[in-house]
């Protein structure tokens, strides 16, 4: 092919590409957003209610997330002189505490070598 048909192919593909990177980024926004429009409990009232399970601790990562046919509202949350992290989940409709859960460095390593950790 000579450059001059080139030249279009390849804007069309690229402009392909961008359209499809845009509407995933889209997807997951709108996911977010219908998740938040389905929750019951805020982000802040979840947080204190995590952060009371874990006392003096911080929080790290936050994420609302459908969990085993469950809204939840999941947290990572840092204490003081440890390298581990609790992640607390609260229930995004009831505000009940549903888990919680000690998570090592190296358990975190296996969650963003899976792409699990795309919460954070």
């Amino acid at each position: 092919m000579t450059n001059t048909l080139v030249a279009p192919f390849r804007a069309l593909t690229l402009g392909l590409l961008a359209a499809c990177a845009a509407a995933s980024v889209a997807t997951g926004e709108t996911s977010q957003a219908t998740l938040k429009s389905r929750a019951r409990v805020t982000q802040t009232e979840a947080e204190r209610t995590a952060l009371a399970k874990v006392p003096g601790g911080s929080i790290k990562d936050a994420e609302l997330e459908e969990e085993g046919g469950r809204l939840v509202w999941s947290f990572d949350v840092a204490t003081p002189r440890s390298r581990n992290l609790t992640e607390v989940q609260v229930d995004a409709i009831s505000g009940k505490v549903v888990s919680t859960e000690i998570e090592t460095p190296a358990d975190e390593a296996k969650e963003q070598e899976h792409g699990e950790g795309a919460k954070r």
